[in-house]
């Protein structure tokens, strides 16, 4: 092992200086050097290779759990524990998420539903509970907002909407879209936070007409939505990382892409037994 990490580190620090911190010889290692890789080393460079191509492939949004997955799903009988030190040897390290910030802005004359919800992000099939939020997304134009709603059965995106304001039209139209593809029945229920934007007499009186179950989170209780919460924070990270759009147009297709491309139908979600959720709602 001491070996193996001044080979990976011999560009960054003087391999004389390595072997007398790690109390070993230089002849040593310049005989280890030489030896013929054993099978077990040659199969942790071949799957180090596979590792990396997937990687780069998900654009950095993989860890060891997903990595291990798409592993599994091509037939290789490989630990994740394995997986997991296989990445940190190679330097792969998944792209972290961020806190997110509230935009929550509440309007005291609106009524307010009670939480139905109670933190239970299960639902036994699809259409049966669904959970919604704004977020933020920062481009060199100013902000571009982002609503979304998921169905919990599947943590699919059912429904979304982009706008440069922060109103009630930008949910009510991710609302129509969730509607228009999923076609859900009466009894569903429908969770959001306090926002004005799902409070206004508007959108209550849509939900109303679609016969939906209305749930809101308690007050300044961020995790009674905790599975968009998570959504967001993923989208955030996978999608723009430490970057700002140079444009709203960019910032659109780039989330376009995210959200019916990638997110949907490729990316796979720990929830789920780490399949996407299409695949989840075919099985």
């Amino acid at each position: 092992m001491k070996y193996q990490f001044i080979d990976q580190h011999k560009q960054e620090f003087p391999i004389v200086i390595m072997c007398r911190v790690l109390e070993v010889s230089e002849s040593g290692f310049y005989a280890w050097r030489k030896r013929p890789a054993s099978p077990r080393q040659r199969e942790d460079a071949q799957l180090t290779e596979e590792l990396r191509q997937e990687f780069h492939v998900h654009q950095g949004r993989y860890g060891s759990p997903r990595l291990h997955a798409e592993l599994r799903d091509r037939g290789r009988s490989i630990a994740r524990k394995r997986v997991a030190r296989l990445m940190r040897e190679a330097g792969l390290c998944a792209k972290r998420k961020r806190r997110r910030v509230l935009i929550t802005q509440r309007d005291p004359s609106h009524p307010v539903a009670p939480n139905l919800l109670h933190r239970d992000f299960r639902a036994e099939a699809p259409n049966t509970k669904w959970v919604t939020d704004i977020t933020y997304i920062p481009t060199t134009q100013g902000w571009l907002y982002l609503a979304v709603i998921l169905d919990l059965y599947s943590r699919a995106v059912v429904g979304w909407s982009m706008s440069t304001c922060c109103d009630e039209e930008l949910v009510a139209n991710a609302l129509k879209m969730a509607v228009l593809r999923r076609r859900p029945k009466a009894g569903l229920l429908h969770h959001s936070d306090r926002g004005c934007q799902y409070t206004s007499r508007a959108y209550r009186r849509q939900l109303e007409q679609m016969g939906m179950v209305v749930s809101m989170s308690r007050k300044g209780n961020c995790w009674d939505n905790a599975a968009m919460e998570s959504f967001f924070g993923s989208l955030k990270e996978e999608c723009m990382g430490s970057s700002i759009y140079s444009s709203q147009e960019q910032a659109r297709r780039s989330l376009f892409v995210y959200l019916e491309v990638y997110y949907n139908r490729q990316r796979r979600h720990s929830t789920l037994g780490y399949v996407s959720p299409l695949i989840y709602e075919q099985i």
